[in-house]
């Protein structure tokens, strides 16, 4: 299990970036089905989203929940990403030493490149 858990670590910034975008177009298809419903038969056969017919409430359902988990994992990445960095910029021991369990905890959830960055700060400041 650690083997699956730190790949998905690794891949998290750039899957939800990807779950995002697809989430995007089958709403886009699903809200177009429902947009264009009303065309003649002629315009209905060159959308192949209108052939789909009733199977476009499920796309459009799948597609706000693979935008919704993008979203989440895209920003909760960004999140501790941003707090890491800003709290390594500093050279000062004490703040370090005020926020390092919390940094601990939190580059566990960041690819390997942040407990790189920590480990080397750690270093640099002498903290055990």
């Amino acid at each position: 299990m650690g083997k699956i858990t730190n790949f998905l670590r690794e891949i998290v910034f750039p899957a939800s970036i990807i779950l995002t975008i697809i989430g995007l177009i089958l709403i886009v298809f699903g809200v177009l089905y429902y947009v264009f419903r009303t065309i003649t038969e002629v315009q209905q056969s060159l959308l192949f989203i209108y052939n789909l017919k009733d199977w476009n409430a499920y796309i459009l359902t799948f597609g706000l929940i693979l935008l919704g988990i993008g979203v989440y994992y895209l920003y909760s990445y960004l999140k501790k990403s941003r707090f890491v960095v800003k709290e390594l910029k500093t050279n000062k021991r004490s703040e370090i030493m005020g926020k390092h369990a919390e940094l601990r905890r939190t580059v566990k959830h960041l690819p390997k490149k942040y407990q790189r960055m920590l480990q080397e700060k750690e270093d640099e400041l002498k903290i055990k």
